[in-house]
């Protein structure tokens, strides 16, 4: 995909995202029940993750199993945030990239995770494209997206108070690059990228202002754990998790190859101790702090 076709997504560059989100303890609710999910969907082990929009690494070091992993997000400064979180390691590698142009060799990753990112790409198809490129056969991809078809939502139509119609299945946008999409337009993206569900948790099931009290988030998350099954054949909770697992037929990724031109897509890359030049463009990506920026704009 050429730069200059890039599908609109959220940039949280320059933000007090973390703060504004996260901060206080505002939503330890919507955190602890993601963390319930990934502990049950999470492979045991691995070699390589990919974490796309890494934020400032919130979850990183709940992917234990994983020997090495990438944290990749479109935001600089959140990358600089995780690295302070995180600290330099071998075990952890940043990078500041978007999603439709990954800078990564084919059949590279055998995990991946993609939490909190759906809901901001206007595109989700040419998205599990590049993610099916870079993962081997047989790797998981720990997906979570935000339901359009939520109880909330559901509710909100059925006694006119939203426009917009639930049960459709195209997506909606219901704040400037904030989308919501429909569960079976998301199953039929993956699948057709190769991708195969073995697991899908219905997550955040209590999210309800009045009940999100520090006092109230024990029973709150111990009632979520039971939710997230029971409520996963239809789920109408306002965040849903799916494992997926890639059944295309493809290579292991050649040793030695690792990143590769977002630009023009070669892998004859020079990496030198302040950038990562492209032999074949001439393009060249800065490395400020152990950070790799491969951003196209």
């Amino acid at each position: 995909m050429d730069a200059n076709e890039t599908p609109a997504f959220c940039n949280y560059d320059n933000s007090d995202y973390q703060g504004e989100f996260w901060g206080g303890g505002k939503r330890d609710y919507e955190d602890g029940a993601e963390e319930i999910a990934l502990k049950r969907l999470l492979p045991q082990s691995g070699e390589l993750l990919l974490e796309i929009g890494a934020g400032a690494g919130r979850n990183t070091l709940r992917y234990e199993g994983f020997k090495k992993i990438v944290l990749m997000d479109y935001a600089l400064t959140q990358m600089e945030q995780a690295q302070e979180r995180l600290g330099k390691s071998d075990r952890f590698i940043y990078v500041a990239a978007d999603v439709y142009h990954l800078p990564f060799a084919d059949n590279l990753f055998d995990g991946a995770t993609m939490i909190r990112v759906l809901h901001h790409l206007s595109e989700i198809n040419p998205a599990f494209a590049e993610i099916q490129r870079v993962m081997r056969r047989d790797a998981a991809l720990i997906l979570e997206f935000a339901n359009k078809r939520n109880l909330k939502a559901i509710l909100r139509y059925l006694f006119g108070k939203q426009s917009w119609n639930p049960f459709t299945r195209e997506m909606v946008e219901f704040v400037a690059l904030n989308f919501d999409n429909h569960p079976d337009t998301v199953k039929e993206s993956l699948r057709k990228h190769g991708f195969q569900i073995e697991k899908t948790l219905a997550v955040s099931n209590l999210r309800i202002g009045t009940l999100k009290k520090k006092e109230n988030l024990n029973w709150m998350l111990k009632i979520e754990s039971l939710l997230q099954i029971l409520n996963s054949r239809q789920p109408l909770s306002p965040s849903v998790f799916m494992k997926c697992v890639q059944r295309a037929d493809k290579s292991v990724a050649t040793v030695g190859e690792f990143f590769r031109c977002p630009n023009c897509h070669s892998g004859e890359l020079k990496e030198t101790s302040k950038f990562v030049e492209c032999y074949c463009c001439g393009r060249q990506y800065p490395i400020v702090n152990g950070i790799y920026n491969f951003r196209l704009n």
